[in-house]
């Protein structure tokens, strides 16, 4: 038994300051190389076996308390972490079947997972001593994400996204009732719906989404009974669409080729924006034009101007590929902070900010 894992369950596992340095990530496959020697940021590594997703949910104190629900995929777990400020302990974890991949909070102490094999969402509650399985509602495919559309009064309307294929499921679900499964059809792999208040082309809200396998972003309207609206096509898979904080635009991170993208939600214009060939995994923003993009061992923190031309790229090396990064300002000191999902190692990180000025500039020589 290594001592990270027994410190990580004794909950004193300690804050490491780390040189993030490229010599010591895995060389991007594109062969770009940092400008100049990586700044010093802080570190904080934690055991999560092969997560595929994490949702995390926050009190009001400063520093806030927050709980941090992962998906480990390959060993078949939901785990339940608690962060305090500077430090990390697992909670929790409670098997289910193989592959769950995606999670999302419903209410305090209250989360929902997508399992693939058990073709359907399992509800967990978590009761500040005790992880509970309390319901397990099947959608007729393998989900890969749960997206949670509305909540009021203990009643949750959630959509469910497969791991393949086109099927999509509507899920009603109130603790204690029956459940209401209302089957859709989309488009090929609609992968990480997001819900957006203005849709270029539509009169309202509704779903966005990237239909990875057919290689377009679509949208939805809120009463989910219209066809998809194609917003963009792509000749590289999108894998994942991030909403801006004020909505206006629809950040698309695409898998190969040397360049992402975003859409006005306002006007619907596409702009194309300047990457590695080594291709984006995940997004997420700093603020409105401000993005950091999830690769192969690396974050690539990018400043663009109001016509997507990149005015700054940087890099923050980190181990593993990258599958999702969640912004959340943990340590009270005013910085957004980073944790960092690496889907195909043993352990992630948490990567205290401010990050942009931790991050080392890049020289793309496409931007």
């Amino acid at each position: 038994m290594s001592s990270f894992p027994a410190l990580l369950r004794r909950g004193v596992l300690p804050l490491l300051a780390v040189l993030l340095a490229a010599c010591q990530a895995q060389p991007p496959a594109d062969g770009t190389a940092p400008a100049a020697p990586a700044a010093t940021a802080q570190v904080l590594p934690f055991a999560a076996a092969y997560p595929w997703d994490a949702a995390l949910q926050c009190g009001t104190g400063v520093p806030a308390s927050c709980l941090l629900a992962v998906i480990e995929h390959k060993t078949s777990k939901v785990a339940l972490h608690q962060i305090d400020g500077r430090s990390i302990r697992r909670l929790a974890e409670y098997p289910v079947a193989t592959h769950p991949d995606g999670v999302a909070w419903l209410a305090p102490g209250l989360f929902v997972a997508a399992v693939e094999m058990s073709y359907g969402l399992d509800f967990f509650r978590w009761d500040g001593t005790r992880l509970t399985r309390i319901d397990q509602v099947p959608v007729g495919f393998t989900p890969r994400e749960v997206t949670v559309l509305s909540a009021a009064q203990g009643r949750y309307r959630l959509l469910a996204t497969p791991y393949d294929g086109d099927k999509v499921a509507l899920v009603d679900w109130t603790e204690g009732e029956a459940p209401h499964v209302t089957p859709l059809t989309w488009c090929r792999e609609p992968w990480h719906p997001v819900v957006a208040d203005r849709i270029p082309g539509l009169d309202g809200a509704g779903v966005v989404v990237a239909c990875r396998r057919d290689k377009r972003v679509v949208a939805i309207p809120a009463d989910m009974a219209s066809p998809p609206v194609t917003l963009a096509s792509f000749d590289a898979a999108p894998r994942r669409v991030v909403l801006s904080p004020s909505g206006r635009w629809l950040y698309v991170a695409l898998e190969l080729g040397g360049r992402n993208a975003r859409i006005d939600m306002h006007t619907g214009e596409l702009q194309w924006l300047a990457s590695s060939p080594q291709g984006s995994y995940t997004a997420a923003l700093l603020d409105e034009d401000t993005v950091v993009w999830g690769q192969s061992s690396r974050l690539l923190l990018q400043r663009l101007d109001g016509q997507g031309r990149v005015t700054e790229t940087r890099t923050l090396p980190v181990a593993g590929f990258i599958a999702n990064v969640l912004l959340k300002e943990l340590d009270g000191d005013g910085a957004i902070d980073a944790v960092v999902l690496a889907e195909s190692s043993l352990e992630s990180t948490i990567v205290y900010g401010p990050l942009w000025p931790a991050a080392t500039p890049l020289s793309l020589g496409n931007d």
